[in-house]
């Protein structure tokens, strides 16, 4: 049988998942936290079971969850969404995004995706019959060359998909981002799909910059998030789009024959968590900007250079002074030899950058943290 996704194999999220199993080693790579969901959402989860909500759900969610979704939209970003209409709860990000683009993209049509980017993106994009055109990310910081992403716009061009805050580096967009990406959308009628599953991880007191408080963007936009990332839960795969009715009514056209619907119990259980403790998330980014500051702390005196990390729960780090290998040979070994995993940002890109990179998750208790660091620290 002829592959119809011929650059795809298993990923490398499960390879080094398994590796760490293998080789006993401390699992730093795949991001996932190794601790409990909060106690009132599984609380929540039992009753919605033993209340009798087992079967399926609406098609495009729950109303109370939806409800909340757009509640928290207004709270945090000044937009007023239509509940009916604009909102969908997905089977997890991941789904939302594939959606989301075969709704949109149709054959030979180009889709823009910012290098690292995640690997669900070209698949997606591939089986939809379009082509991924990759526009690297500027080196220190990851920023975005907006003069570059202009460049790379063709007539073929249909979409872009945008990433904030950024899996695996850690950059955040600015108000100038969305002004910028807002003008370039508009200017060549392009849709744009806003990743921002890590959007309650953003540190030092900045604001995360969601598409949701552009109102020229957001009428344009896909709109993803994520509960599982929100919610210490990414097992129970549980996410949300929110897009402009046209597009919204695109989209549920396959997300009714992707999965139909999401796993109705969480759905009550997140519509009364989102209800009666909003702390949880208004709390998520000290939460995580002290795993992060501890994390670094921890390996401050190993022999990697550590780059700057604005939001989500994943920390880059330059192994150039321990090796020149590359990172994908370089994360073999660590796994290996060292006893921890971690990813390389090759995997996330389709030229690797000029850098000797790895990826760690800092989602983690700290003594997984602890004793990653100590095994780091010692090479």
């Amino acid at each position: 049988m002829q592959t119809k996704l011929p650059k795809v194999g298993t990923t490398i999220f499960t390879v080094m998942s398994q590796l760490a199993l293998d080789h006993h080693a401390v699992n730093l790579g795949q991001g996932f936290p190794d601790y409990e969901t909060p106690t009132a959402l599984r609380e929540a989860l039992t009753r919605a079971m033993n209340a009798g909500f087992n079967q399926y759900a609406p098609m495009a969610g729950i109303q109370p969850l939806r409800e909340q979704i757009a509640l928290k939209v207004q709270r945090l970003y000044g937009r007023q969404i239509d509940v009916g209409t604009e909102i969908t709860v997905t089977s997890g990000g991941t789904a939302a995004i594939f959606a989301a683009v075969a709704c949109a993209v149709h054959a030979d049509d180009e889709v823009i995706v910012l290098d690292p980017s995640y690997d669900a993106y070209e698949p997606a994009i591939t089986l939809a019959g379009g082509r991924t055109v990759h526009v690297p990310l500027a080196l220190p910081d990851f920023s975005v060359d907006w003069q570059r992403v202009a460049q790379a716009i063709t007539p073929r061009t249909r979409m872009i998909i945008v990433n904030t805050p950024h899996n695996p580096s850690g950059a955040v967009f600015t108000a100038a981002d969305l002004d910028a990406l807002a003008e370039l959308a508009e200017r060549h009628d392009l849709l744009v799909i806003a990743d921002e599953v890590y959007e309650h991880m953003v540190y030092d007191s900045a604001a995360h910059q969601s598409a949701s408080r552009h109102p020229a963007l957001a009428q344009r936009a896909f709109i993803i998030s994520s509960f599982g990332k929100t919610w210490h839960c990414t097992g129970w795969k549980v996410g949300y789009c929110v897009a402009p009715a046209p597009l919204m009514a695109e989209f549920r056209k396959v997300h009714q024959f992707l999965t139909f619907c999401t796993f109705r119990p969480a759905q009550r259980a997140f519509a009364e968590v989102m209800k009666d403790h909003p702390e949880h998330a208004q709390g998520l980014a000290t939460f995580y900007q002290a795993k992060r500051d501890a994390f670094r702390a921890l390996l401050a005196g190993s022999r990697f250079r550590l780059l700057s990390v604005h939001g989500g729960f994943f920390q880059l780090a330059d192994y150039s002074a321990i090796s020149d290998d590359d990172d994908a040979t370089f994360c073999q070994w660590l796994v290996r030899k060292a006893g921890v995993a971690a990813i390389p940002v090759s995997a996330f890109c389709e030229v690797p950058p000029d850098a000797r990179l790895v990826r760690f998750c800092f989602a983690k208790s700290p003594a997984t943290l602890q004793a990653g660091a100590e095994k780091l620290c010692k090479i």
